[in-house]
């Protein structure tokens, strides 16, 4: 029998009105499986007809489109089998030829979901208990339309008794077939689904839902005292740009182990992926307060005012990122300043992220060759690098290291004016403006300092050149002293830092010995010209002993710290079939990365931190 599929109807419009309707039906009672049933019916005359998978998916900043997971690809016509053709260059472009007196084209293919929960958007989306449904993988459209020229009418059919969430309006359901109104092709790629066994739907505030889901039903028991601060997110956002570009918003979040960790901005939602656990423990907790709050911000920062080189017609186009540090990295410091705000994170946990921000920024000589802006601009084949060696390849610092600028550009804006203005005055006239439904208002780098301007008259392209355009030697850590902080090394770590081993099963002596290593002491990523690489160590290795005694967490943390009584260490490790011994010459003792008062300058990050809703 032949599954419901993918249903595409493309009528036969003239030139000079270019624009086409579809009809999609995507079969998800498979997802478990970790497959999606699809068929394309096109009506079309003869001549050729190129279809395009979508390949550049906007929030990716890669050209991501996973082609290689569409698979059985049957074409026919008038009964007939009509041969497709691969672009040889252009691998998501399908070539066909439509034959004489053909009325309609017809499709068929499956798409098979990843099972491995590695990886960024092409890792794990679904289990046995949830799917999380992104439409631009199950969907092709024709060349030469932009997506907003392309309306679809969708179907989608879920596993028996399974739930959903989608910011995409529903025109009927019935049983597990959910029927939603037309909408672009934009919007159906911008609006992905949430679909589970286990399903919870929170109204956070007017407009604004929480979808839950998750392999347990023990996961989505969140009592009011989890939800209050989420609620409050909502008025602190509001608070901070001072209008909404969405009629309404849901955050989609999957709590599951065996699924890809990460989140994904839309205009009216966003994909939100944590561990199953993550509000049952309070470590968890802390450490993934900011995904939802980031994605958040990116409904106004990165959806509605959005780099003109990432504001493209359709998903063929490459996009440029030179610009991600305002998209992501001014997107990161407004997450971490609204997870605060809001009380998700505690000012002292805030803290200490900061200072771990700081420090891992810091300590990294990549920074020495490679800009800033170059991360940007490279994003595209960053995404997805080895961990190993990250502190001399520079990884995606676009986020981390222009949360720290940005918090400088505010306390210069605090110090100019004496502090009554501040980056929220800047929020405000540049995302803010009338409320309305969502649209997209392009910008330039220009457009971002001329509002900075118009907020504090300051040289602000001669700031963010010397930060942003060539490399440097040190972390950008002005924002953390003019706001009356220092960065500073303690032998304890903080309780944040602590949280985060926990969370992600390693031990980092990133700051000490200058590695980190797994549980079962896997060396993950070493730090140049630390100790541990002058010692002839590197990612990939295994340590079996630290002095003599068998690899552990304590053994090997006790260790470091004892070097400023007894210096040096002797690490016995494994590289491949190899043993061999290797000496580590280190004195100083534990060092973790915290935020210490500097009582010469007023608490602007106390004030930054402090909720703003009332």
């Amino acid at each position: 029998m032949l599954p419901a599929a993918l249903v595409i109807v493309v009528p036969l419009l003239a030139a000079a009105t270019p624009h086409v309707s579809m009809r999609l039906d995507l079969d998800a009672r498979e997802a478990p499986r970790r497959i999606l049933h699809g068929r394309l019916v096109i009506p079309a005359s003869a001549g050729p007809l190129t279809l395009l998978y979508p390949k550049w998916i906007p929030g990716e900043h890669a050209p991501a489109g996973p082609i290689g997971d569409l698979v059985g690809l049957r074409v026919t016509a008038a009964g007939r089998i009509v041969p497709w053709r691969r672009d040889a260059e252009e691998m998501h472009a399908f070539h066909l030829d439509i034959p004489a007196g053909a009325r309609e084209v017809e499709a068929t293919f499956d798409f098979l979901l990843a099972a491995s929960p590695t990886g960024f958007t092409a890792g794990a989306s679904t289990t046995n208990e949830l799917a999380v449904l992104s439409w631009n993988q199950s969907v092709l459209y024709p060349r030469g339309l932009s997506a907003r020229q392309v309306t679809v009418t969708a179907r989608l059919t879920l596993p028996s008794g399974w739930r959903f969430g989608t910011a995409l309006p529903v025109a009927r359901q019935s049983g597990a077939t959910v029927d939603f109104k037309p909408v672009s092709l934009e919007t159906l790629v911008d609006s992905p689904v949430l679909a589970g066994r286990h399903f919870k739907k929170v109204e956070l505030a007017k407009a604004h839902t929480l979808h839950l889901a998750a392999d347990s039903e023990t996961a989505i028991a969140v009592d009011e005292a989890v939800l209050a601060p989420y609620r409050r997110l909502i008025g602190e956002a509001a608070a901070l740009f001072g209008a909404q570009h969405y009629d309404e918003y849901h955050f989609l979040l999957s709590l599951s182990d065996r699924i890809a960790h990460f989140g994904l901005e839309h205009h009216q939602s966003s994909d939100n992926r944590r561990p199953e656990r993550v509000f049952l423990e309070d470590g968890l907790r802390v450490v993934h307060a900011g995904l939802l709050p980031h994605e958040f911000v990116h409904s106004w920062n990165g959806k509605y005012r959005r780099p003109a080189d990432l504001t493209t017609p359709d998903y063929d186009k490459p996009m440029h990122t030179g610009l991600l540090w305002v998209y992501e990295g001014l997107t990161t410091y407004l997450g971490e300043v609204l997870t605060a705000r809001s009380g998700l994170r505690g000012a002292i946990d805030a803290r200490e992220a900061l200072a771990l921000t700081a420090a891992s920024m810091d300590v990294a000589p990549g920074r020495t060759w490679r800009s800033l802006a170059d991360t940007a601009v490279a994003a595209q084949v960053l995404f997805g690098s080895p961990r190993g060696w990250r502190a001399w390849r520079r990884g995606v610092d676009f986020y981390p290291e222009s949360q720290l600028i940005w918090l400088e550009a505010d306390t210069v804006i605090r110090a100019k004016t004496g502090g009554r203005k501040s980056l929220d005055d800047f929020c405000r006239a540049f995302h803010g403006g009338a409320s309305g439904p969502p649209t997209v208002k392009p910008y330039t780098r220009r457009d971002v300092m001329t509002t900075l301007a118009e907020i504090t008259p300051h040289d602000w392209e001669g700031f963010f050149a010397a930060r942003i355009d060539v490399p440097t030697s040190r972390a950008p850590l002005g924002g953390i002293e003019a706001s009356g902080w220092r960065l500073v090394y303690r032998e304890q770590p903080t309780g944040f830092f602590k949280s985060l081993e926990n969370a992600r099963k390693e031990i980092d002596l990133s700051f000490s010995l200058g590695l980190v290593v797994d549980e079962e002491g896997g060396i993950i990523d070493v730090i140049p010209d630390a100790p541990a690489a002058k010692a002839g160590i590197g990612p990939g290795m295994r340590i079996l002993a630290v002095n003599g005694r068998r690899f552990s967490r304590t053994v090997v943390g006790d260790a470091a710290a004892a070097t400023k009584r007894k210096p040096d260490l002797d690490l016995l490790v494994e590289n491949g079939d190899f043993i061999r011994p290797h000496s580590v010459r280190y004195r100083g003792g534990a060092r973790f990365p915290a935020l210490e008062r500097d009582e010469r300058r007023p608490d602007l990050l106390g004030a930054i931190l402090a909720p703003r809703a009332h």
